[in-house]
């Protein structure tokens, strides 16, 4: 519906202790006037561990199913997102003051932008906080320049996925995140980056967390063979999109 942002949260029985400090950054948003939030959480998996963690607020949505990894949970979550815009927030991670607002101005000022990326900022054990050297100028990107970037660059994106908000419409064309044990993410940007422009937002609007159980950290996230085959299937799935020639326009009205 109009006026409603749909947060998608997948989570794991590990992660669930950080989903109070990602519920305070969501609570903490201002919003331009006529607009909401609705906070979709997926459990990947069926514990007890995740549901006591969530507030008693009527805008957050709770739901469970079988094991998947954090592709499925999101798209799973998409059943219930109401909203015309999705987007993401992992459970470990926490917005930044007014970054729903900025994803908002974004695609609510600029027709032909289906999707944003902003600013992340590591959040380290200790608390402080490093950013990157390589982010782009703000403003929109142009259809392909995630691809080509990502290509040159060992496979690794000039915006980061974790900060994704995208129209409904392209979400749901594009069947939703990746079905792959990690990438699923990188893999659903550069989807979007082949039908259709982004836009970057320079101030940080994520601070994405460091420590030990996350899953980019494990050992078996940098498995040469595993990477390769994930970077493989990334990469032919958007080239595939560019060939078809289809560009995401927003309907009118």
């Amino acid at each position: 519906m109009p006026g409603l942002i749909s947060v998608i949260t997948a989570v794991h029985a590990p992660g669930a202790g950080f989903l109070p400090d990602a519920y305070r950054s969501l609570a903490e948003q201002r919003l331009p006037d006529g607009w909401d939030w609705q906070w979709v959480v997926q459990e990947d998996g069926e514990t007890d561990a995740v549901g006591p963690r969530l507030p008693d607020d009527d805008r957050v949505s709770f739901g469970q199913g079988r094991r998947g990894r954090a592709g499925m949970a999101r798209t799973m979550g998409l059943s219930r997102a109401e909203g015309g815009l999705v987007k993401v927030l992992d459970a470990d991670d926490r917005l930044t003051p007014g970054a729903l607002a900025r994803d908002i101005e974004a695609l609510t000022s600029n027709a032909g932008i289906a999707w944003t990326a902003s600013r992340v900022l590591d959040l380290l054990p200790d608390g402080t906080t490093r950013g990157f050297d390589d982010d782009p100028e703000e403003g929109p990107i142009e259809r392909g320049a995630v691809l080509d970037y990502w290509k040159a660059h060992d496979f690794r994106a000039q915006v980061h996925p974790a900060t994704l908000c995208v129209r409904r419409e392209p979400l749901l064309a594009l069947g939703g995140w990746m079905a792959l044990p990690a990438s699923e993410d990188t893999g659903l940007l550069l989807a979007l980056d082949a039908v259709s422009r982004g836009w970057f937002t320079a101030e940080p609007g994520l601070l994405y967390r460091k420590w030990p159980g996350q899953v980019t950290a494990a050992p078996a996230h940098e498995d040469g063979a595993e990477r390769a085959a994930r970077m493989a299937v990334v990469r032919a799935r958007a080239e595939a999109l560019a060939l078809t020639g289809w560009e995401y326009h927003r309907p009118a009205g």
